[in-house]
């Protein structure tokens, strides 16, 4: 994970193009859609509009796409003309899913394409593929969530161009192998905007509202955890906590029961057993829980370990705020984040009614 002062040292190695940095980080420009190497020699953009990132994957699946100055992935400098060919055909045709026989159309060996990307990029050159796709997809949603955004008070009605970019998002063809898994997701209206539900037969794996800043890279690292292909499709516990979902919106329900899949360090579920034991209607800060946890001076910790919860809602990293009172963050949003806890207040006011 980026901290905040790697931020600015690595903003400054952008300024100064400093080359030793090449290789340890990528920044995405917000206002150009681009991700850069270090020493790129465009203009340098403000602070506010970086984002870095530690692979050429997790800027792939941020949606941004390789500059063409600096060419981040196909630089002479650094790559075979195999993996600049390929990282060009990408970008000519981004949303292509590759089979075998386009490899042969580019008189390219599959097996040395994967390996050399593998070897350049962390990656395999269908892995650096969908992560292309993966990022254009949520680009897609996320434009299109932004539009409508008005209509959320009165009930959020999603279109089919986000259902196809939700499908092309999901769609991984299962692996072959007889022991691969696979994982089920699902797309859920709620009041408060659509949500992504991933899940296999039996628990829920994870639960984010889907314009999530970063809900990619989060789907990614579910699938390779779990080396499992995840496709849409609906499995019991999708069921169970759409209707829970349901309930919770409408004020019926306070306590979700859909079983989990809980994929954290042991420090990681330690913290998410405290978020579940805040009753609902209450708050508690990230020191009052690193106390609760027998660790007080480990508060950054926790506010790391909640902000890792992959399962929005049922495991309620909403109810934490900061000490002084202020919201803090929240990966769905702090307008959200509010009207969650105004709502639970209001459960809670109703039940002592009754």
């Amino acid at each position: 994970m980026i901290t905040a002062e790697h931020k600015m040292e690595y903003y400054q190695a952008l300024l100064d193009k400093k080359s030793e940095y090449e290789g340890i980080f990528y920044v995405g420009v917000k206002t150009t859609g681009v991700f850069c190497r270090p020493t790129c020699p465009a203009r340098k953009p403000k602070y506010e509009n970086c984002e870095f990132y530690e692979t050429a994957q997790e800027a792939l699946l941020a949606s941004f796409r390789p500059c063409q100055r600096c060419r981040p992935l196909s630089h002479p400098n650094h790559v075979s003309p195999v993996v600049q060919k390929l990282v060009e055909a990408v970008e000519t045709y981004p949303e292509k899913r590759w089979k075998e026989q386009d490899f042969d159309e580019l008189d390219i060996d599959a097996s040395t394409a994967r390996r050399q990307f593998k070897k350049r990029f962390g990656m395999t050159f269908v892995e650096y593929a969908r992560a292309r796709r993966m990022g254009l997809a949520f680009k897609q949603i996320r434009s299109g969530h932004a539009v409508i955004d008005a209509q959320l008070s009165s009930g959020y009605e999603s279109g089919s161009g986000f259902r196809d970019a939700f499908s092309r998002i999901m769609g991984a063809a299962p692996a072959k192998s007889a022991d691969s898994r696979i994982l089920r997701a699902a797309w859920i209206d709620t009041r408060l905007g659509p949500m992504v539900a991933i899940a296999d037969e039996e628990a829920l794996y994870l639960l984010e509202f889907v314009d999530r800043r970063g809900l990619e890279r989060e789907v990614e690292r579910l699938r390779q955890r779990t080396k499992s292909a995840i496709i849409p499709g609906v499995t019991a516990p999708i069921r169970s906590i759409e209707q829970e979902l349901t309930a919770y919106f409408d004020g019926s329900l306070s306590v979700f029961t859909t079983p989990l899949h809980l994929i954290g360090s042991p420090f990681q579920k330690s913290v998410w057993a405290q978020l579940v034991q805040i009753p609902p209607g209450e708050t508690r800060s990230y020191s009052g829980l690193a106390g609760a946890l027998g660790k007080p001076k480990a508060f950054r910790a926790v506010a790391q370990a909640n902000g890792a919860n992959q399962l929005a809602l049922v495991i309620p990293c909403h109810r934490v705020i900061n000490a002084s009172g202020d919201l803090g963050g929240y990966g769905g949003g702090l307008t959200r984040k509010s009207w969650l806890l105004q709502h639970e207040k209001q459960f809670l006011s109703n039940q002592r009614q009754h």
